[in-house]
């Protein structure tokens, strides 16, 4: 809950309004005054400071050039008639020198020190406390003889600055003495109604009998508010009453809604229950499609190695059948005496030539056999061991030989050389090939050739592949939701939608990672897998 509000009263709010306009207003004079009269009084103190100095200087120059010290004494004397005057040094250069020449002092002010040093400070008329202080030059034909010094009395400035605060303090004072009688005049002028109308108001909360109204006012604007709280009184009445209408009907209504409610609930259990049944039915369905598809991929992959395994082996057979025919006609030549050195010869070129071609195809065969008997061992493998990352990617791409036959498609392999991490080789070897048969399928569809990236980087205790094609890419329809079970372009031409659905599930549950696909290409595929997998020291 926010905190209460503090609340003020009518009286606080004027009177702290009328002293800021009164504190505002005085201190506006103050400004004007010290702008407008303080400010030139200082000023008119400096040019009469500035004119005394001149006079002075200039009845200096005959005495100074005289060095008549005595009668410029007595000259000097006769400043006791001008009260303002304090001080009064004059100086005079001798053997480039300034030296003191003549002074006055005011009748009972004791003599200060020579201001040689500190003539300087007083080229501008200076005003400290209740004194001005100036030095002028004395000069002759442009040329500075000696200085005056003069101190006069400032206080008749003071007096007035202190008279005008006075007379400004107390015209303040009177002022917020009579903006407070006015503010309590006002006050009461707008209460007394102001109370009327709310214990009125106070009256109809308690009784609640919104029939009542308030009476005539004496000011226009209470009489208008009076008028208008009338106009609000009649609305909640009619309002009071088709509320009560209203909440009648509403009772009525609920209990039909209740009556409604409790009949769809029960239906609602019992399609509820429907819908648990099918969907428990929905996942192993599911789960029975995913692994159908890993089936039909291993049996794709089986057949085709069948198939690839067939070609050496026939070869051989034939080979080594013809072997048999010819060494059955070199016995029986032999053996009738009538063998004969070319037709030995010939079967010895043929032997060695048929004996090569056996012998290439077993071990092709073998080969064959060997990768497909090898990526079959880690798709059975669920337990973390260590593999070479580069070998097992070589081993899946021997394995899928003879649907690569179809088309011509380029390996771009980016992979550390001896690069054996510790990991699960299994889903390792599911997910290549789901992706590998998911390009040739989609990706290469309408094209015999294309280029399959696959780049492998150990970093930080994972395992990043990035897997790429520049195939015709995927659908925007379907970007968003790849990974997604039963989503498929092929639906009716062999297609289930399984296929990247069990790529997700290996790479997240199986191997424990992560794997993003780019939906910013416009062609071409691109998925990024990482997974945990620790290099092998």
């Amino acid at each position: 809950m926010s905190p209460a509000k503090h609340i003020t009263s009518i009286r606080r709010k004027f009177h702290l309004l009328m002293a800021a306009f009164v504190t505002a207003a005085f201190f506006a004079g103050h400004l004007v005054v010290s702008h407008f009269v303080f400010d030139h009084l200082s000023v008119e103190l400096k040019q009469d400071i500035q004119e005394r100095a001149a006079i002075i200087s200039s009845r200096a120059v005959a005495f100074i050039e005289n060095d008549n010290y005595s009668e410029y004494q007595e000259v000097l004397k006769r400043l006791s008639n001008l009260p303002r005057f304090n001080y009064v040094h004059v100086y005079r250069y001798k053997n480039d020198e300034l030296v003191f020449f003549a002074s006055y002092n005011k009748q009972s002010f004791p003599a200060i020190p020579e201001k040689t040093r500190h003539l300087g400070d007083y080229q501008k008329p200076l005003i400290t406390d209740s004194i001005i202080e100036y030095t002028s030059p004395i000069t002759v034909d442009d040329k500075t003889i000696g200085f005056a010094y003069l101190q006069l009395d400032t206080n008749s400035y003071h007096e007035l600055q202190t008279t005008t605060w006075i007379t400004l303090s107390v015209g303040y004072i009177l002022v917020l003495v009579l903006g407070a009688l006015l503010v309590n005049r006002m006050h009461r002028a707008i209460v007394k109604p102001t109370n009327r109308i709310i214990s009125k108001v106070r009256q109809l909360s308690q009784n609640r009998d919104f029939s009542d109204r308030i009476g005539e006012m004496d000011s226009h604007e209470f009489a208008l508010l009076a008028s208008n709280l009338n106009t609000m009184l009649s609305r909640i009445e009619r309002h009071i009453a088709k509320q009560e209408a209203t909440e009648q009907q509403a009772l009525k209504l609920n209990q039909e809604l209740e009556d409604k409610l409790n009949q769809r609930t029960d239906a609602l259990k019992d399609s509820n229950q429907e819908l648990l049944s099918t969907l428990e039915k929905l996942h192993q369905f599911q789960g029975q499609l995913v692994e159908s598809e890993k089936m039909a991929s291993l049996g794709d992959m089986v057949a085709g190695v069948a198939h690839e395994v067939n070609t050496p082996i026939g070869l051989g057979v034939t080979a080594s059948s013809l072997l048999a025919d010819r060494l059955s006609e070199i016995r029986t030549a032999f053996d009738e005496k009538t063998l004969k050195a070319s037709q030995l010869r010939r079967f010895l070129e043929e032997s060695t030539e048929n004996l090569g071609i056996v012998s290439r195809n077993l071990h092709r065969a073998a080969e064959l056999i060997s990768s497909f008997k090898q990526v079959a061992v880690n798709q059975s493998s669920e337990a973390d061991c260590a593999f070479d990352v580069r070998q097992l990617i070589d081993e899946v791409i021997s394995s899928l030989a003879p649907q690569l036959k179809r088309k011509t498609v380029a390996f771009a392999i980016d992979c550390p050389q001896q690069l054996t991490v510790i990991s699960k080789p299994g889903p390792i070897n599911q997910i290549l090939i789901n992706l590998i048969v998911n390009s040739l399928i989609h990706g290469f569809s309408q094209t015999n050739s294309g280029t399959v990236t696959i780049s492998v980087m150990q970093l930080s205790g994972q395992l990043h592949i990035t897997y790429q094609d520049d195939g015709q890419g995927v659908d925007p329809s379907i970007k968003s939701k790849i990974f997604d079970p039963f989503i498929t372009t092929r639906r009716g031409e062999g297609g289930s939608g399984l296929g990247l659905h069990l790529v997700y599930n290996l790479v997240t549950q199986a191997l424990g990672g992560n794997i993003q696909f780019d939906i910013e290409q416009a062609t071409g595929v691109q998925f990024e897998i990482s997974f945990p997998a620790q290099l092998k020291e």
